[in-house]
């Protein structure tokens, strides 16, 4: 991670330091790549050298397509050779108030004005639904700042003559649009302008000189955001939240100070600021992001702390807690393995500058906002997009409840002297299907965030999944696991594609919670009877090597492949007769 791109950066160190940064992150291993075709309505080139940049930082290698200058929509419309050979990965459409063709008159009748709203809003949807029609990949739209002067005053926004008026009814169709579209999403320039300071974002002097549709100080906070929406489509976002105690969720010293002392609540203003940022915690937590604490204190203080009556959260809502005086990094690296996450799905918040550093230097996949006022803790966590939204799981409502059932499970082992017997004990069942259309968002969430159990580490978005998942030469199959202590959600995906006799496994993972339970050996089954039904003989199984998954590089020898070949980077691939295949799993039962 590049500090000089890190939540809040400085736009025009940026824009002066773009090649220096672009050397520093073209060194990384790991990259994956991903093809983007840039559509504009004014000019984009520095948006696309930007954009590399936050991408790169998040480990997204993109390959640009970028539209002639104002040519968006006959490139949608009419097709573009280029475009087709680059198939993209996603599409950025880069519009803006300059691309609104007509604005009301105040001379219109109302009919007239609505005619006018649906003729711009159409002129979009028509070149939206073509882009999903050719190249099946999600869509991000820009929506509409707001004019950068009112005719009408205040009432710019009630007047349906006024154009403030107007882009709010035209941004709320394409949010209509969005809400019934699961590949498409909004950049909220809307937003982000207003954010920024709507004066400064459409200075005319920038259009006037180089059509630019913002200037060009706001154009790394327009990248940031685009970057946001793609890393989360392609499961880069954080997933957890590791908290310091004293002066982050509440004022004061617990250990010094006593529980009793500590400012929470609303009889001051630090106080109040301590809770609306717990209020804020709790609602991230509602979106499926795990809650722990770290921090440097006695236990039975820190608990004393959690306790308070005026704390929002309560100490059923960490799913880890670890109190004492360790480093902090030890405590994270600690959680991490207990959960079986790595350290890039890490967010660190805490006050004090020395810890942040020293978890900054030990640990530098860890993402570390700077919490120096409590009163803009939210802010600097909120607007670094670690959690950005754009798929959403019933599995996302449910993971701090599985993460509980797992500390459940691990208990329940430590009764048992024979790990055979304590996987009987659960009592464990399986769903192994084909694809569902009800699963694919999640399906492809997985497939995006998988890496220590992903043995080619192949991504794919829903709109892939869902290609791939109607394709008569490939089997796809998902594994959800349910047990005693609950429902685990779906857990492994693989997918295989026929070629005559021969299945090639192009994508296998699975999630690090279930690890060692048997769901690989049942999703082996499956999957090598489903295979010979078609008529295969051999399935092919590939072995991609990365930092992050050489706890699979023998898997297939473990499952009885044959190793075939091995490269000097570690790659290597197996083969598995189907004739004489004997079944693996005699733990889980596999429901019809």
């Amino acid at each position: 991670m590049i500090q000089e791109l890190e939540y809040p950066f400085d736009g025009n160190l940026i824009l002066r330091k773009r090649k220096s940064i672009r050397r520093k992150l073209a060194e990384q291993d790991g990259l994956i790549i991903k093809k983007i075709a840039i559509l504009g309505g004014s000019t984009t080139y520095d948006i696309k050298e930007i954009l590399e940049l936050f991408l790169l930082n998040y480990g997204i290698k993109p390959v640009f397509f970028e539209s002639e200058y104002a040519r968006y929509w006959q490139d949608a419309m009419f097709g573009n050779e280029e475009i087709s050979l680059l198939s993209p990965d996603i599409i950025y459409i880069h519009t803006s108030g300059r691309n609104i063709a007509a604005y009301p008159e105040l001379t219109d009748s109302r009919e007239k004005i609505e005619k006018l709203l649906n003729q711009q809003y159409m002129h979009f949807e028509s070149m939206w639904e073509k882009l999903e029609q050719e190249y099946h990949c999600p869509i991000i739209q820009n929506n509409f700042e707001y004019p950068y002067y009112r005719l009408l005053g205040n009432q710019d926004a009630v007047s349906p003559y006024g154009r403030t008026n107007f882009v709010t009814r035209l941004n709320q169709k394409f949010y209509q649009y969005a809400q019934t579209h699961e590949q498409f999403f909004i950049n909220d320039i809307n937003y982000q302008s207003a954010d920024y300071g709507l004066k400064e974002w459409s200075d005319p002097f920038y259009w006037y000189m180089y059509k630019y549709a913002l200037c060009q100080e706001a154009i790394p906070v327009l990248c940031f955001n685009i970057a946001n929406i793609i890393k989360s489509v392609f499961g880069k976002n954080k997933k957890i939240l590791a908290l310091d105690l004293d002066n982050t969720l509440w004022g004061g010293v617990v250990g010094d100070d006593g529980a009793e002392k500590l400012e929470l609540g609303q009889e001051t203003s630090a106080g109040q600021a301590y809770t609306e940022f717990q209020s804020y915690l709790k609602q991230l937590q509602s979106l499926g992001i795990l809650l722990t604490v770290i921090s440097k204190n006695e236990e039975e203080n820190a608990i004393a702390g959690l306790e308070h009556p005026q704390m929002i959260l309560k100490k059923e809502d960490f799913i880890k807690i670890k109190a004492n005086w360790n480093p902090k990094s030890e405590n994270l690296m600690q959680i991490a393995d207990e959960l079986a996450l790595l350290p890039e799905s890490f967010v660190f918040a805490d006050d004090n500058p020395a810890e942040r550093e020293n978890v900054k230097y030990q640990l530098p996949d860890v993402a570390v906002p700077s919490l120096n006022h409590p009163e803009h803790y939210i802010c600097e966590i909120d607007r670094a997009g670690y959690f950005e939204l754009t798929q959403f799981s019933q599995d996302d409502l449910k993971r701090n409840d599985m993460y509980r059932q797992n500390e459940k499970r691990a208990a329940a082992q430590n009764v048992f002297h024979d790990y055979h017997e304590y996987l009987l004990s659960l009592n464990m069942q399986a769903e192994i299907k084909n694809f569902e259309p009800v699963y694919m968002a999640r399906i492809a969430q997985l497939t995006n965030k998988s890496n220590q159990f992903n043995l080619t580490t192949k991504r794919f978005s829903e709109a892939e999944i869902k290609t791939y998942a109607s394709r008569d030469d490939y089997i796809c199959l998902y594994g959800r696991l349910l047990d005693k202590f609950g429902d685990n959600g779906i857990v492994t995906v693989v997918m295989g594609r026929q070629e005559e006799k021969m299945l090639h496994i192009e994508l296998w993972l699975m999630s690090c919670r279930v690890l060692k339970r048997g769901m690989e050996d049942a999703m082996l089954d499956e999957l090598v009877r489903k295979a010979a039904e078609r008529g295969v003989r051999l399935i092919k199984g590939y072995y991609y090597r990365t930092k992050k998954n050489a706890m699979v590089k023998d898997f297939y020898g473990q499952a009885g492949f044959q190793k075939r070949t091995q490269s000097e980077n570690g790659d290597s691939e197996w083969v598995l007769e189907t004739e004489n295949y004997k079944k693996r799993n005699y733990i889980i039962k596999v429901l019809n």
